[in-house]
């Protein structure tokens, strides 16, 4: 016999003092707790750890990092921050055309976004081992090694997100990104 676990989204109530700390800081800062954000602090630690993650100084634009994003998440299957990067992407000066093209993995529009979404593509899609054309190519259009680690700690960063979002079904608090 199979039952379906249901996940909650926990309130501020429902969460530790450090977290509601957290929320509030989020709320300040957003306007809202997305819901994906409020499910890390069933944990006491996780929260402030993922936002540490998120939030930490790198080699990389933000655009960039929107990109790795996108790909990641699409290549992912997670509609959640499928449609949260798309509203970031947005932000970030992207145009709805743009997202989707990134969303396949490629940037046609920029040659250097376009080297970046192919390896991540390649990263995310072989698990690490990108493919030796995209590598070069990530190289050649003026990344260093340094931006790979970035890259890779983005990945990391979405993946932790992705899964959440795959094993859980949580609600989508975003304007929902169009399907692929």
């Amino acid at each position: 016999m199979s039952t379906q676990h249901t996940f909650a989204i926990p309130t501020r109530s429902d969460v530790s003092e450090h977290n509601q700390t957290v929320f509030d800081n989020l709320k300040k800062g957003l306007g809202m707790v997305p819901n994906l954000y409020a499910y890390f602090a069933k944990n006491e630690t996780a929260l402030g750890d993922y936002l540490t993650l998120q939030n930490r100084k790198s080699t990389l634009r933000s655009k960039e990092r929107e990109v790795i994003n996108l790909v990641t998440s699409q290549i992912n299957g997670c509609r959640y921050c499928q449609s949260a990067h798309t509203v970031l992407s947005k932000m970030n000066g992207f145009t709805d055309e743009q997202i989707i093209e990134i969303r396949r993995g490629s940037a046609s529009f920029d040659a250097k976004l376009d080297a970046l979404a192919k390896f991540t593509a390649s990263v995310v899609e072989n698990r690490g081992k990108a493919s030796e054309q995209a590598r070069e190519d990530f190289f050649t259009a003026g990344y260093t090694e340094a931006n790979m680690i970035d890259v890779l700690l983005v990945v990391g960063d979405k993946i932790i997100s992705n899964y959440l979002h795959n094993l859980t079904g949580l609600p989508i608090d975003f304007p929902i990104a169009p399907e692929l």
